[in-house]
Order: C-alpha cells, then sequence, then structure tokens
C-alpha cells in the first residue's frame, strides 16, 4: 500500500509570518505534527510519503504513486483540503479524511468525495479504518464514540518524512485536554477536561529521535495547555533537565500554557532550566464581565498583568492571544485590550474575532438563541464573527481594525519587544556553555543585515532600532539574538495589518449592503400586507 499522507495549504494568517520566513529561508513555521503521528500507527510495512502544501506542491509522480490519499487538517485550511479531495478523486484516488476539521464538520468533508472519515482521536479510530482496509471495504466512517485513549501507548511520529530545512520549528505534544471548560473553546470538545499525558521518558525518546536526526532548533511543544496536569508536567520536566545538559542544550522550547501558571514559581523555574524560551497565554480580554460570562473563570482570580509580569520576569517571553466580540461586551474593549498589551510589553498579541466553533458550548448557546449567521466556522484574523453579537457588529469591527492597526504599528511594536525584553534580561537562566551555541551562517547574517536595514535605515523607527539595540547589547546581551528574531517579525505584520484591515472593512461593507437590502425587503413586505 503506497499512501501518501497531504497537508493543506493555511491562508495569509497571523502565524503565517512569510516575510519573516523568508528572511531564514524557511517554508513554514511548524510542521503537520498529526500526519507524521498516523504514519507511526499505521502499518510499516505500508509505504509512506508526506508532503506538505505550505512547503510545495505534489509532483505528478507522487500522484501516480499512491494508492491512498490520507488528509488531515483545521477548519483554518477548509478551503484547500476541499479542493484537494476534488483533486484526488479526479484521479481516481480513495481518500481518507481526519483532524479537527472533519471531525467538526465531517458532512462538509463527505460532500466533495472522501471515501473514509477517521474522524476523533486516531490511536482509537485509525485501526478501525486498517480493519476496514484488510477487508477491502471501499468508504467508511470510524469514530471513537467518547472514547479517549491512553497515549502513553502513542508510538513516535515518523519525523523522518519531514523536509527539515523547510520549517522554522519542530512540534511535539505531551498532553491532550484542559481541565478549564471556556465557552469558545473546541479542545475540550476534541479532547475532554481531563488532560492525558505521555510518560516522561516516552517524550525524551521523541527528542532522542529528532537529535539523530540532525535536528538543533525550537520545538513547539504543541498542547493546548502544557501545564493541564502540573504534577506530570513537573515529572516531565525533572527528567528533561538532565537529558538537555547531556546533550548540550540542542534544543529550545515553547508552549501554550494557562494564565495560572504565574501562580507556580518551581514550575515556571524548571520550564526555564529545560530551555522553555517562550509561553503563550490565552489572556482572552482584560474586561472582568466578559471572561466570566465565557467561564475563563481561571483568568478573573489573579491580576493579570501582574500575571505576566511575573512569567517573564521567570524568563518566559509571553506571546498571548485577545478576542474581540463577546456577549455583554461595552464599547472600546478595542482600545482597552491594546491599553493592556502596551501596559504589559507584550510584543506578540495574537487579536481575533470571536468566531462560534462547531459542537463548543459557545456554538450551542447561540444556535438555540438563533445567532448564529452561518453554520460555518473560521478562525482566521480576516474574518467577521460568524453571530450576531449583543453590539452593532460595525461597531466592533470598527474596533477591531483600530486595535490591529495600532497593535502592529512598527514602532510601538519595537518598543514593547524592547521593554518586555529588558524584564526578561532580569531572569536567572541555566549556563548552557560554549557548545550549546548554534552557528552562524550566511542565512543568518542575511537576515540581520536585512532587519537592520529595514528597521535601522529605511523606516522611521531607524534611531529607536540602533538605540534599544545598544542598550539590549549593555542590559541583556544574552537575549539579543531571540531579541532580534522577536523584531523580526514586524517584517510580516506591516503587511498583514494591511491586509486585515482590507479584509474586514470590505467584507462590514457587504454586511451593511445587505442588512439594508433586507430592511427595504420587508418594509415592501409590510406595504404589501
Amino acid at each position: 500500500m503506497n499512501v501518501l499522507l497531504l497537508y493543506p495549504l493555511f491562508p495569509k494568517s497571523f502565524w503565517s509570518f512569510e516575510k519573516t520566513l523568508a528572511l531564514l529561508d524557511r517554508k513554514a513555521m511548524l510542521p503537520p505534527l498529526g500526519l507524521v503521528t498516523v504514519a507511526a500507527i499505521l502499518p510499516q510495512e505500508w509505504k509512506f510519503k508526506l508532503v506538505d502544501r505550505n512547503v510545495r506542491d505534489v509532483t505528478q509522480a507522487e500522484w501516480d504513486w499512491a494508492d491512498l490519499m490520507i488528509l488531515s487538517a483545521m477548519i483554518v485550511q477548509k478551503e484547500d483540503l476541499l479542493e484537494q479531495i476534488q483533486e484526488a478523486k479526479r484521479r481516481g484516488k480513495r481518500v481518507a479524511v481526519g483532524g479537527p476539521y472533519a471531525t467538526a464538520l465531517p458532512h462538509e468533508v463527505t460532500d466533495v468525495g472522501a471515501d473514509y472519515l477517521i474522524l476523533d482521536e486516531g490511536e482509537i479510530t485509525l485501526p478501525l479504518f486498517i480493519e476496514a482496509i484488510a477487508r477491502g471495504d471501499q468508504s467508511g466512517t470510524f469514530r471513537a464514540n467518547g472514547e479517549k485513549p491512553d497515549v502513553t501507548h502513542t508510538p513516535i511520529p515518523r519525523f523522518d518524512l519531514l523536509e527539515f530545512d523547510a520549517y522554522a520549528e519542530m512540534s511535539v505534544q505531551f498532553s491532550r485536554g484542559c481541565p478549564f471548560q471556556c465557552e469558545f473553546c473546541d479542545i475540550i470538545v476534541l479532547y475532554g477536561r481531563k488532560p492525558r499525558t505521555k510518560a516522561p521518558e516516552q517524550l525524551l525518546k521523541e527528542l532522542d529521535y529528532l537529535y539523530e536526526l540532525g535536528w538543533r532548533r525550537s520545538i513547539f511543544m504543541v498542547d493546548d495547555n502544557f501545564i493541564g496536569n502540573k504534577r506530570n508536567v513537573k515529572l516531565f520536566l525533572k527528567e528533561l533537565k538532565p537529558w538537555m545538559v547531556e546533550h548540550q542544550y540542542p534544543f529550545s522550547f515553547a508552549t501554550e500554557a494557562s494564565v495560572d501558571l504565574a501562580n507556580d514559581q518551581e514550575l515556571m523555574d524548571l520550564m526555564v532550566q529545560c530551555n522553555f524560551g517562550a509561553v503563550f497565554l490565552g489572556i482572552e480580554t482584560p474586561d472582568e464581565a466578559s471572561l466570566t460570562l465565557t467561564q475563563k473563570h481561571q483568568n478573573t482570580r489573579d491580576s493579570l498583568s501582574e500575571a505576566v509580569n511575573a512569567i517573564a520576569r521567570s524568563g518566559l517571553r509571553v506571546m498571548a492571544g485577545f478576542i474581540i466580540g463577546f456577549d455583554g461586551e461595552k464599547a472600546g474593549a478595542g482600545a482597552r485590550i491594546v491599553q493592556f498589551v502596551e501596559q504589559t510589553s507584550i510584543p506578540t498579541a495574537l487579536f481575533s474575532m470571536l468566531q462560534a466553533l462547531p459542537d463548543t458550548a459557545l456554538w450551542h448557546r447561540l444556535e438555540k438563541e438563533g445567532r448564529l449567521r452561518t453554520k460555518s466556522a473560521n478562525i482566521n484574523q480576516t474574518t467577521l464573527m460568524n453571530y450576531v453579537p449583543t453590539r452593532p457588529l460595525e461597531e466592533i469591527a470598527s474596533e477591531y481594525v483600530d486595535a490591529f492597526w495600532q497593535l502592529y504599528d512598527p514602532a510601538k511594536f519595537l518598543d514593547r519587544a524592547y521593554r518586555h525584553y529588558r524584564i526578561l534580561g532580569e531572569a536567572t537562566y541555566p549556563k548552557k556553555g560554549k557548545g550549546a551555541k548554534k552557528p552562524i551562517n550566511w542565512v543568518t547574517i542575511r537576515a540581520l543585515l536585512t532587519i537592520c536595514w529595514r528597521q535601522g535605515v529605511v523606516r522611521k523607527t531607524r534611531w529607536q532600532f540602533w538605540r534599544n539595540l545598544g542598550l539590549m547589547y549593555r542590559y541583556n546581551p544574552g537575549g539579543l539574538s531571540s531579541y532580534l528574531a522577536v523584531c523580526a517579525q514586524i517584517e510580516h505584520f506591516v503587511e498583514y495589518r494591511e491586509i486585515v484591515k482590507r479584509e474586514i472593512n470590505e467584507q462590514v461593507a457587504q454586511f451593511l449592503a445587505e442588512e439594508a437590502k433586507n430592511k427595504i425587503e420587508k418594509q415592501a413586505e409590510a406595504v404589501v400586507v
């Protein structure tokens, strides 16, 4: 059996970083961890090839070689996923589809011709699929029916199938699930509220394999809440620490965590000692009433600004997510988010309009209230919310565009990055020795020269850039390369904020035109009656 694993395109988004990646000759931020895990679970006598369309297209030879296509995608990838299914069927290929999008909206996948749906978590449903293939079944839907797998039995992903040079970071997973119950979040729908973790030695074997394959850069722990099970994560970090020392710190790590990380100094210290450099926090909004309404109670128990500062002072760069459009939200929410980001010096602030994702508590509540504008969803930053909010949609959209524009003003971004790294410079980091230093090559030098030219010569940020760089060299020289890497992000956002402004304004204009048309039609009907 020749199996072609195909990963669809991501549209241009907050996280796509095309301009930044181009500086380092990379094609994509992260590889498709789900597909290389699928390859490890399937029979190893099958032959596998993997094509990530964010890196390159499928060749004619690969289409001809494949007996079976297996695709996986998130909701944001739906457009290309559906196109690739149709292309595969046009070529007479059998197609199996899994992942979060197919699990949430399976009918959209079958409507374009998918033969097999491998839904929920693959450790349970892939064996059912394998049995169906052995029987000669030409189609089928495979579900876990509420069962959650024990991830301690998940095999080491087939990292060898990846084109390493194409990616800025590698990805691994320690846990699935989150103990909280945020109304808008689909993670607890997909993976449950009881975090399940791999065994420490199990994940260390994955790191061993990446090390053997020659990976020596950053690794993203893709857990939606890395600290969901604090006991187990501490056990893992205590095993990881000597491994990192023994291997001379070959990797740096980043991950996602809940804000209550700030309450556990031991955990933050362990992460820093294991060379974790950054953490993404789901802050969502500084408005406590909105947090309470959406059941994100963990963000209301302590000061959010103090939590961000505590995490940064411990040595972890903070990235954070923010959302506008919660029910009952008062006017000026966008400005309050900008104020919070500036106050806490968070350089990278993911900002979106709220979306009701399929099967979430928010989705079901809005559906019951008759407020869903569409049965689909899209979590890109260029999409209007898919429901009727409690204040005018055009008001929310205007605040959103204004706030996005301010957050990614080059001068403001560079100022936040500088202030954040000055805080990070106060932390205590492990002594890694000379062996841990990454070699400098021409690509790195070229990227540095490009950043210096654009931000230090061409733009109005020129004096600010050189002043901040000099002060960084004086007060936090160890963080200089990481600081410049963050500064490089603005190369993406300068363009992306233009896209956000244009596309959101176009959608608002279309929405208002449709509203006006509907109003006229209703008035005409009333006159006729």
